[in-house]
């Protein structure tokens, strides 16, 4: 019974340690958050469902997904198109990333204007 109770209590230890450690490493969205509640921003909620906008996003989507060189994170950007225009959000790993990325989908929009808001984090 003691030997069950040493067991618990060392477990339940290496657990709280392990809950700390990971509070100190979650990333701090408060910014971001704070520009998003603004109605300055595009978000995924601003995407229209006319079947135009629906066709626009759906070929930047593809062509981000085709894309053997992008990184994860690229191909989960959010891609947002209402009357006609597609905002592009999220982050990218590097310059030549979001570059890329601009190029995708201009090329997939069939002329519709892109307001490229892509944020670069080369650190991840």
């Amino acid at each position: 019974m003691k030997q069950t109770l040493l067991v618990l209590a060392c477990l339940s230890t290496v657990s709280l340690a392990a809950m700390a450690a990971d509070d100190k490493t979650k990333p701090d969205n408060t910014a971001i958050n704070e520009r998003d509640r603004s109605n300055d921003t595009q978000t995924s909620g601003d995407q229209s469902n006319s079947s135009a906008d629906l066709k626009i996003t759906q070929a930047i989507r593809q062509a981000l997904m085709k894309d053997g060189e992008l990184s994860t994170s690229a191909k989960n950007i959010k891609v947002i198109t209402e009357n006609g225009q597609v905002t592009l959000r999220g982050p990218v790993k590097t310059a030549q990333e979001k570059a890329k990325v601009d190029q995708l989908a201009k090329s997939a929009a069939g002329g519709a204007p892109i307001v490229n808001q892509l944020d670069v984090n080369e650190s991840d």
